[in-house]
């Protein structure tokens, strides 16, 4: 195992302690994260609202719950977050219940990004510090076998085309963007993860 993720790991949370986390800081009119300003408190906000709100509509199809059971071997997934990303307030509720219909093949753990910097920085997307990030870990043998993120596929064509187009990521883009996610209903993530969950668990056992 690498050491940032090892140190990572040692210090995680529990979904249930990341949640916490950020609503014990909105209480304080604070975010997680090394910055801090009204709008980043907003946001993280909002995103509780969001995640809120995924807890109780949100659901894990039958076909994927019954493919995380079939797992044979078991899995950390060690993610990368802060309480003010609009896409990890997105993905965290799927990620969590996903981990929690596995019967214990998926373990979930969240760390935030701006406190692991060196972890943050093993895996980058297009050289940018993008979250949510969702790092799968053997739990056997401690090897980081593939990561996700940091947004579903038609998401990231979604943000791309606009910034293409626009030349800039406003809060039109973000407003379009949360619509996107509010009609997906987490479905593009499962998808995406219990195909590479599978691909992952295939390769392991043959």
């Amino acid at each position: 195992m690498k050491i940032p993720v090892a140190k990572a790991l040692f210090k995680s949370h529990s979904y249930a302690e990341y949640r916490k986390v950020v609503s014990d800081l909105l209480r304080n009119e604070k975010s997680t994260g090394k910055e801090q300003s009204s709008e980043l408190t907003l946001y993280s906000g909002l995103n509780e609202t969001r995640m809120n709100r995924l807890e109780k509509t949100m659901k894990i199809s039958e076909e994927i719950v019954h493919q995380l059971k079939s797992l044979k071997n078991e899995y950390i997934w060690l993610v990368i977050s802060e309480g003010w990303c609009g896409d990890a307030a997105q993905s965290l509720p799927v990620f969590n219940a996903m981990a929690e219909a596995s019967d214990g093949k998926v373990e979930l753990k969240i760390v935030l990004r701006d406190e692991n910097e060196e972890l943050m920085n093993l895996f980058l997307t297009n050289k940018k510090r993008a979250i949510p990030k969702l790092i799968v870990i053997n739990r056997e043998t401690g090897s980081v076998l593939a990561h996700w993120g940091p947004r579903p596929k038609g998401a990231s064509e979604l943000i791309d085309d606009y910034k293409k187009k626009y030349g800039t990521i406003d809060e039109t883009a973000k407003t379009k963007l949360q619509m996107w996610y509010l009609h997906d209903k987490g479905e593009s993530a499962q998808n995406e993860i219990i195909g590479m969950m599978l691909d992952l668990d295939q390769i392991i056992s043959s």
